[in-house]
């Protein structure tokens, strides 16, 4: 890889530039255009157990790999599925080691590999249980990562603490220890509105916090939705 452009505002596209023999990786269906002298290889990656671990933290058992064998330079951009950021990630910046929440994944040069950073079950017994699973990239490359709305670093000092909404949360250093707590309080879990657990980070680190979670997008729309329904039937 020699270089990439992000373009736009709210959904964003990374153009990545490629000379002779250089690859690139993506999940399928992220690809946008592709200049002539670029060819697209979909596989497992590095193997079958590669990719049952990228299911696990919520990518695709497939990738689809980008070579350019060409004169000059080639270019091949992708685009995130939702509105919001793509961030660019030179994990040797981060000790060669970056842990993103699941489905962050966008795009990465060969040398970074996905693995499973943290699963937990959040809630089990009364509360039904929902996973919460983190995907590690490691290697010495360059990865890009998407988030919904608007991206916010924070860079912790040792010993400071931040706690973020589960599904706001992005991504951070591997050096960022972690945890998932319960909210707690009778009236913050019936009314609170903001869910039954956070992530309890702790420097010293960068991490990554979203304004505008997928998930979040996909429930207020749907209520939007409800409320249109009812009206339309009264």
């Amino acid at each position: 890889m020699r270089g990439y452009n992000i373009y736009g505002e709210s959904i964003q596209v990374v153009e990545i530039v490629l000379a002779d023999g250089d690859e690139v990786y993506a999940d399928p269906g992220s690809m946008v255009y592709m200049s002539h002298g670029v060819q697209i290889n979909t596989g497992t990656g590095r193997g079958v157990l590669s990719g049952i671990k990228r299911m696990i933290v919520g990518e695709s058992f497939f990738v689809s790999r980008f070579r350019y064998d060409g004169a000059g330079m080639g270019r091949v951009a992708f685009s995130a599925p939702f509105p919001g950021k793509i961030m660019p990630l030179a994990l040797d910046d981060h000790g060669g080691e970056y842990i993103c929440q699941k489905n962050a994944f966008l795009c990465a040069t060969l040398d970074v590999g996905i693995g499973v950073a943290f699963t937990k079950k959040l809630g089990a017994g009364f509360f039904g249980g929902e996973g919460f699973i983190l995907q590690r990239l490691k290697g010495h490359g360059m990865a890009f990562v998407h988030a919904g709305g608007a991206i916010v670093e924070h860079r912790l000092e040792a010993g400071e603490h931040l706690n973020i909404e589960t599904g706001c949360l992005v991504g951070f250093s591997a050096s960022v220890s972690y945890d998932i707590k319960f909210i707690g309080g009778f009236t913050n879990v019936l009314f609170g509105g903001e869910g039954l657990f956070f992530a309890h980070l702790v420097g010293p680190g960068s991490v990554l916090v979203q304004s505008l979670p997928f998930s979040r997008l996909v429930d207020r729309i749907m209520e939007v939705a409800a409320s249109s329904r009812k009206a339309s039937g009264s």
